[in-house]
């Protein structure tokens, strides 16, 4: 197998030949056949999270066919099928985060990408229990974002609160170019806010149904029920807090975020609130993936090879791409 690894943060990823993956008993090895780039990914190969191991095949929004099963793999797994592999790659089932059905905040998750070795290659081995079977009508690189900036996109939305209509996303890129039609779907109202002067990005979120579109420096024209913080810029949040009206929320979709600057109590008070949504869970994957196969959903993507994995890190870090960038062996 051929895999894109990183060697150590900030410097760029290799190519390099591996012996084929082997299942272990529990997993499956899967033919990737395209792999999209989240920003988390770019946070790892900048060194902006704490790495838990290295070298590291970053990726983890994987759509490929199970080509190897372990022994001890059960359920209506197959050779062939068509699955996704997302960030959560594991999670420890005993914990009390566990118990109550919040894997997502596992006290020894294991994350794809992250701590065992992810897409960003043409084969990857995975915890079969924590695959999912994929059914929508996208193919291999038009499906590959939605295995997280489908699934985060969704679980902010869930987070923002089912009785908020007018909604804010904050940095149109991959998540929010998909929750703004999820948004829409369900008779909300979407303003996008982008980079101050992206005209296009603007248009681009206005083709796909947000009510308004404008830079991140402009009020919208309505006083927002809650907003959503996609950009990993924590000067967005007291922006976003001045949006939202009384009882309103924002919510930081992000695993990493710059720095949050002070501000006056007053963009809190009257009981906004402030939340972060972490990581996902098995049952928000199902919930949306069964929306995902049922509700058209337009995913914007650019493909690059696989050898082209740092120039597609480059242009997801300068901005210079709509929608998602996604990778084909």
């Amino acid at each position: 197998m051929q895999a894109m690894v990183l060697h150590a943060p900030g410097q760029p990823l290799r190519m390099e030949q591996r012996a084929d993956p082997q299942p272990g008993l529990d997993e499956i090895v899967v033919q990737v056949e395209a792999c999209a780039v989240c920003r988390t990914d770019l946070h790892i190969v900048d060194g902006e999270l704490a790495q838990a191991r290295l070298p590291i095949v970053p990726g983890h929004e994987i759509v490929g066919r199970i080509q190897r099963l372990g022994s001890d793999v059960h359920g209506d797994w197959r050779i062939g099928q068509r699955v996704g592999i997302p960030w959560l790659g594991r999670s420890c089932g005993h914990c009390s985060f566990c118990r109550l059905g919040r894997e997502n905040l596992c006290d020894a998750p294991v994350f794809t990408g992250y701590d065992r070795d992810g897409g960003f290659a043409t084969q990857v081995s995975a915890t079969a229990a924590f695959c999912l079977p994929l059914d929508v009508p996208q193919d291999a690189v038009h499906a590959a974002p939605l295995l997280c900036a489908g699934l985060i996109g969704w679980r902010s939305l869930r987070a923002a609160g089912p009785h908020f209509d007018a909604i804010g996303l904050y940095g149109f890129g991959a998540a929010a170019h998909i929750v703004a039609q999820v948004a829409c779907h369900e008779h909300r109202r979407v303003h996008a806010f982008t980079r101050p002067g992206d005209l296009a990005a603007q248009e681009f979120a206005r083709s796909l149904g947000a009510t308004w579109a404008g830079g991140s420096d402009e009020t919208p024209p309505e006083p927002l029920d809650a907003a959503i913080i996609f950009a990993p810029v924590g000067a967005l949040v007291p922006l976003a807090l001045r949006t939202v009206k009384k009882g309103g929320r924002v919510v930081c979709g992000g695993i990493h975020m710059s720095d949050i600057p002070s501000f006056p109590y007053h963009l809190l008070w009257e009981e906004r609130e402030l939340v972060s949504v972490a990581n996902l869970t098995r049952a928000d994957a199902t919930a949306f993936l069964y929306f995902a196969s049922r509700v058209p959903l337009r995913v914007e993507a650019t493909a690059y090879p696989l050898a082209a994995a740092n120039a597609a890190l480059d242009d997801l870090r300068s901005g210079r791409l709509q929608g998602a960038a996604v990778l084909v062996p």
